[in-house]
């Protein structure tokens, strides 16, 4: 999850002459926070897709998205906390407006509000958090139809933590999680894929140089490696659902980002690497309740500063082949290292 800065909250503006719901008010109601000029700017966006690995903000991956936002009005989404973000983004990037929104609820999804101020946004950030907050409360809202347009219109876009989980065409929800707030672990995953908590979801959002692609972040730090196998497995095995062409999967680690073109070509920034990972020649066993046996695996490892072509699925990486047999990961590293 992207980190919270505690500075007390700015001024909440009116926007376009619509009220924001404020604090204080219903749990339920949106609320919208909104610094630098009130009146919306008429800019120039170009697409492009920050793919941020969670942990401390990257202030290159934000630069990535306001310069892509053509100097215009950046929207940050969110569907719990506050105005956080929008004196760092403020400080860090030369904008017309910096807001962040905050749609808590369904009900607060379908406010004809909400759905416009994301139309007005030349630039798009989907915070950290739960994701499962996302699919709850967006999926088949107009906020999921507001994204997609945006999308289509050439609006950058880009997500950290929970917000990078929803970007591919498929998403790890998190709908399964516990009450405990843990999220599903690689050992948890590798002992039943079909398990409970292995909730898998398709079409949230529509980028095209994403489809067929499933991500995830906090990844070496948190040992994610063995669940994203396993979500490649139940998508590319005999019965998985992730069509003819396959899943591919791309792993983040934190305080890093893979931004990324709509032609493919993307380079990796920060202080950790991005894991390309490739299971659409990989086979196995897979049964509810029982251990993963699937593989291989093929992996490309690429640190900052290097780049990497969606399309070619190939670039500037170290490679090698991972093998799931039980709960146990087996790699072609020296050491056998997963990372």
């Amino acid at each position: 999850m992207a980190r919270f800065r505690r500075l007390g909250c700015l001024l909440a503006l009116f926007f376009l002459g619509a009220a924001f719901s404020a604090h204080g008010q219903s749990p339920a109601a949106y609320r919208y926070f909104r610094v630098g000029n009130a009146a919306n700017s008429v800019a120039t966006a170009k697409a492009g897709f920050a793919l941020m690995g969670g942990g401390t903000d990257l202030d290159e991956a934000f630069r990535f998205l306001c310069d892509h936002a053509g100097g215009g009005d950046l929207l940050v989404l969110r569907a719990s906390g506050d105005d956080a973000y929008n004196p760092y983004i403020q400080k860090l990037c030369h904008l017309n407006s910096v807001a962040t929104l905050v749609i808590p609820s369904r009900a607060a999804a379908n406010e004809p509000f909400v759905a416009q101020a994301i139309r007005h946004a030349s630039g798009l950030f989907i915070a950290g958090g739960d994701q499962a907050n996302y699919i709850n409360f967006w999926q088949g809202t107009p906020v999921q139809a507001a994204l997609n347009d945006a999308i289509q219109r050439g609006v950058p876009m880009g997500g950290t933590s929970a917000g990078l989980a929803v970007l591919g065409e498929w998403a790890y929800t998190a709908q399964g999680d516990k009450p405990d707030g843990l999220n599903l672990d690689s050992k948890t995953a590798l002992a039943d894929p079909f398990g409970p908590r292995v909730t898998l979801n398709r079409g949230f959002l529509a980028i095209p140089i994403l489809n067929g692609i499933i991500t995830d972040s906090h990844f070496a730090k948190r040992d994610r490696m063995g669940r994203l196998l396993v979500f490649l497995a139940r998508l590319n095995g005999p019965q998985g659902s992730g069509g003819n062409a396959g899943v591919r999967g791309i792993g983040i680690e934190e305080r890093s980002a893979v931004l990324l073109e709509p032609d493919g070509k993307a380079r990796v920034v920060g202080q950790g690497c991005a894991y390309f990972v490739d299971a659409r020649r990989a086979s196995g066993a897979l049964a509810k309740g029982r251990p993963v046996t699937f593989g291989p695996f093929n992996v490309q490892k690429v640190g900052p500063g290097h780049s990497f072509d969606l399309k070619m699925w190939t670039g500037d990486a170290s490679e090698y082949k991972l093998t799931v047999n039980g709960e146990v990961i087996h790699s072609t590293q020296p050491g056998s290292a997963v990372y």
